[in-house]
């Protein structure tokens, strides 16, 4: 007798779950396996983007201290600054002429 697919020497009924409760149960099982490992992935998932989120917004507190910081070290530098001595940190606005960095 030949297979379903012609082969010779297979029985066409060979693997054939007949039993529909067998084949939901080991379904089921499997099913589940699969389900619990898409729960536990997602729960990684869910605490990465937590921690992505507490890094993002300790990293822009981060950098607006230090613009800040910068600003106030650039007002100390200019208060602190005699008029006709060279600043270290000229504003970008404002480039020091010739005359101004106190050439002699």
């Amino acid at each position: 007798m030949s297979g379903p697919n012609g082969d010779p020497n297979i029985p066409s009924d060979d693997g054939i779950i007949e039993d529909e409760d067998e084949f939901n149960e080991e379904g089921n099982t499997e099913y589940a396996a699969i389900n619990t490992m898409l729960d536990q992935i997602n729960s990684c998932l869910d605490d990465l983007e937590e921690r992505n989120d507490s890094l993002n917004g300790k990293l822009h507190e981060l950098l607006e201290s230090n613009r800040q910081a910068r600003q106030e070290f650039r007002v100390q530098l200019t208060t602190a600054t005699p008029p006709g001595e060279e600043q270290l940190f000229p504003d970008q606005d404002s480039p020091a002429t010739e005359g101004e960095k106190g050439g002699e």
